[in-house]
């Protein structure tokens, strides 16, 4: 009896008696199961038979692996359709899954499975994975981030640094897709380093090669390798003093030493790179000494020195020795010009030559003088030497605040000395001006919409457009407007300012908004005022209405008694009071009634008597009319009833004149030109049914009074009320006259100065009625 029949007989036994234990069957585990690594995924592995006691639902049947990431899939149940106690558990292979018999040769699966209401079984399956025939390459080099490998740059030319290994070898070709590398692919799959090797002076470097390989049967694999270049560890070749200048006395003798350079590194050597063929100088390439060939004379010789390592050439430094032979001069050079002074535009490109210098010594040749900058360094850095020729080190820009804090002048003094004991040296001056150049178009603002009320004054302000230039000086612009001013564009631009104002009546029912095509010019920007840039900006006006007022006028009926003045004088008599709303400033006023001979005048809302020779007292009936609105535009209007009572000067008065001021406050004498759309309310109509019933009553007290009065019919007199206040010029008051002993009473009788027809004016509600 095998170990899975004791197993059984143990739990028979420990059951109670008469109990009977139902446990699932895996009848065909354990076993072991073959599969190749060239495999497909998604393939069946192997079906394993489930057997139940009894017929029931699908059992459930568990995969789990001792391997970790095992490429399997989770069982699949189906059911027999022979017998409703079997059911087969199918094992396959995950999406995807990739086998590798020299990585993983054998997975240890474990199942287990439970039928409905019976004992859980469990039981192993070996997976063996035996090794295909399919092309593989190795793992680092196939994945996508490929195979790394490091090396030094100072590794020896086509030294081996990669090796592709793939299974099986044999037969294969190997091919380098990206060409762009250094690096060589030998036929046995070898990364070699380059034929001259890495530039030990570059930092760290990175190839990446991608490799394809195929074997004799078309099969293929391909991968990458990423070579990492690493700095050398050994020390570098460098120069201490890369610049050296020697100086020597004429009549040296040949062969005997002028200098000696010195280099660090491994395995140096020296050689003279310029003048190619050197006549006057040779160098030892293993001491660096620099020795003279034959006698020499005043020169000057440059000599441009390589230092290398022998074993990696490309391991090199070059160093400069300026030798100078010295003569004997005692006296300055003389330099031709002597002081230079010149203009430039802003645009010269670095590099460009401002001035060559032609100087010479007394012994001395050109080539011997030494030139050098001296000045302020805020000038002096836009300059630079090279021999003789002064040339331009940085961008001239006139438009920067360090070109204006010079004042656009660049100042400098080239400083050009011989080799001689002792050393003379000449100075000479520059001055270079930068002059502008127009290089910049203006621009727009950001924001051109403007709102302006309607009933804007004439010369108000709109607004302003703010164009900028960058162009030194900056925002020097001219402001125009395309089309020019007039009733289709009533609108003006300030040349210098860009302040836009009104010119012209404005009316939002008639246009809402207008469109301003202003152009910006710039100004003093070039040398060449021909040379002018403009843009043209787009301006949106947009108008806000503003609704219709009727002036008011308090009070709206006045009274006045003045005593003329001598001919020829000018009496102020009176200032109406009138309010229209915001606008109220922008208020006209214009007698149109009751100035027969002229004798009155508005200046503004004064009104002002102008006296003459008549000898007899004399009242006059004005009607004043007042507008609203502004800009040319009006708008509704109020009349107000002037009655000036005008006393010749021979009339027994006070001995000053006086100018009385009588406002009817508890019962006004209105005179209105009534409107078809103003509507009263209903409080005024009660009112004014009250004044007629009271006039009625004053009418039949007055009416002897009335009909008893020689006064002309075209004339207008007002009744003084008891209640009158009296306004003298001066500032105090007087007792009025009582009504029966006044000469210019009032009798209610008028005539309209336009059509000439005679009325009857009301006292009370301020009406008209024809006559």
């Amino acid at each position: 009896m095998g170990m899975h029949g004791h197993l059984t007989f143990l739990l028979l036994s420990l059951c109670a008696p008469g109990t009977f234990v139902r446990a699932t069957v895996l009848p065909d585990l354990p076993r072991v199961v073959a599969l190749s690594e060239d495999t497909a995924s998604g393939t069946r592995v192997t079906e394993v038979t489930v057997s139940c006691s009894n017929s029931s639902s699908s059992p459930n049947v568990t995969l789990d692996s001792i391997e970790p990431d095992h490429p399997f899939n989770s069982i699949a149940i189906s059911s027999d359709p022979t017998d409703a106690t079997t059911f087969r558990a199918e094992v396959t292979l995950r999406a995807g899954a990739e086998l590798d018999a020299r990585r993983t040769n054998q997975y240890t699966l474990i199942l287990r499975a439970a039928c409905p209401g019976e004992d859980e079984v469990e039981e192993r399956l070996f997976v063996r994975v035996t090794a295909g025939h399919v092309l593989r390459c190795d793992s680092p080099f196939a994945s996508a981030e490929g195979d790394v490998v490091q090396v030094l740059a100072d590794v020896a030319p086509r030294t081996p640094l990669y090796t592709v290994l793939p299974q099986p070898l044999g037969g294969l070709t190997f091919t380098l897709r990206n060409r762009n590398t250094p690096l060589t692919l030998t036929r046995r799959g070898l990364v070699l380093a380059p034929d001259n090797g890495f530039d030990p002076s570059k930092d760290t470097q990175t190839f990446r090669l991608e490799i394809e390989v195929m074997d004799r049967h078309g099969h293929n694999c391909s991968g990458a390798v990423r070579v990492e270049v690493l700095p050398s560890r050994r020390p570098r070749v460098t120069f201490p003093e890369p610049h050296r200048a020697v100086t020597v006395t004429e009549g040296i003798g040949p062969w005997e030493v002028v200098t000696q350079v010195h280099a660090r590194g491994n395995n140096v050597r020296y050689a003279i790179l310029a003048p190619v063929a050197p006549a006057l100088f040779t160098i030892d390439e293993v001491t660096g000494e620099i020795r003279s060939t034959r006698r020499l004379q005043v020169i000057c010789a440059h000599l441009l020195i390589q230092a290398y390592n022998t074993l990696h050439p490309n391991d090199h430094a070059t160093a400069t020795v300026n030798v100078t032979v010295q003569g004997t001069d005692r006296l300055a050079p003389r330099c031709d010009p002597a002081i230079f002074v010149s203009q430039v535009s802003e645009t010269m490109s670095p590099g460009s030559t401002l001035v060559t210098l032609r100087c010479t010594g007394f012994t001395s040749t050109d080539g011997c003088l030494h030139y050098a900058l001296e000045g302020p360094p805020s000038s002096r850095s836009h300059f630079c030497m090279e021999g003789p020729q002064l040339k331009v080190n940085t961008t001239l820009d006139y438009d920067s605040e360090s070109m204006a804090a010079l004042g656009f002048q660049l100042t400098a003094t080239i400083l050009v000395t011989v080799g001689g004991q002792p050393r003379q040296s000449t100075r000479v001056p520059v001055l270079v001006t930068v002059t502008p150049v127009n290089e910049f178009t203006p621009a727009c603002p950001s924001s051109a919409t403007f709102t302006v009320p309607e009933t804007a004054a004439f010369s108000s302000v709109v607004g302003r457009v703010a164009g900028t230039d960058r162009d030194y000086p900056q925002d020097s612009l001219e402001y125009s407007l395309e089309g020019g001013t007039g009733p289709a564009q009533p609108f003006s631009i300030d040349r210098r300012t860009g302040e836009i104002r009104v010119v012209g009546p404005l009316d939002s029912q008639q246009q809402k908004s207008y469109r301003l095509v202003v152009r910006l010019t710039d100004t003093h920007n070039d040398l060449d005022l021909r040379k002018r840039r403009s843009r043209l900006c787009d301006v949106s006006v947009r108008l806000q209405a503003v609704p219709d007022q009727l002036p008011v006028c308090i009070p709206e009926v006045q009274e006045l008694r003045i005593t003329a003045g001598s001919p020829g004088s000018r009496q102020p008599v009176t200032r109406l009071v009138c309010q229209g709303g915001p606008d109220s400033a922008l208020l006209t006023y214009n007698i149109v009634g009751g100035n027969e001979d002229g004798r009155f005048r508005l200046e503004g809302n004064t009104l002002v008597y102008l006296p003459s020779d008549r000898a007899e007292p004399h009242p006059f009936v004005l009607l004043v009319e007042v507008w609203g609105g502004s800009g040319g535009r009006r708008r509704r209007s109020s009349l107000v009833a002037l009655v000036v009572h005008v006393t010749p000067r021979s009339t027994p008065l006070p001995p000053s004149t006086t100018t009385q001021h009588t406002t009817l406050q508890k019962e006004p004498l209105v005179v209105l030109q009534t409107e078809a759309v103003w509507h009263p309310p209903a409080w005024f109509v009660a009112v004014l049914t009250i004044s007629g019933v009271l006039l009625l009553a004053t009418l039949g007290c007055m009416a002897r009074n009335l009909l008893c009065s020689s006064r002309a019919p075209g004339k207008l007199f007002l009744a003084k009320s008891s209640w009158d206040v009296v306004e003298h010029s001066g500032g105090k008051e007087e007792q009025g006259h009582p009504h029966a002993s006044s000469p210019g009473q009032f009798d209610g009788r008028a005539q309209d100065p336009r059509t000439g027809r005679d009325y009857l004016f009301s006292s009370v509600t301020g009406a008209r009625r024809w006559i």
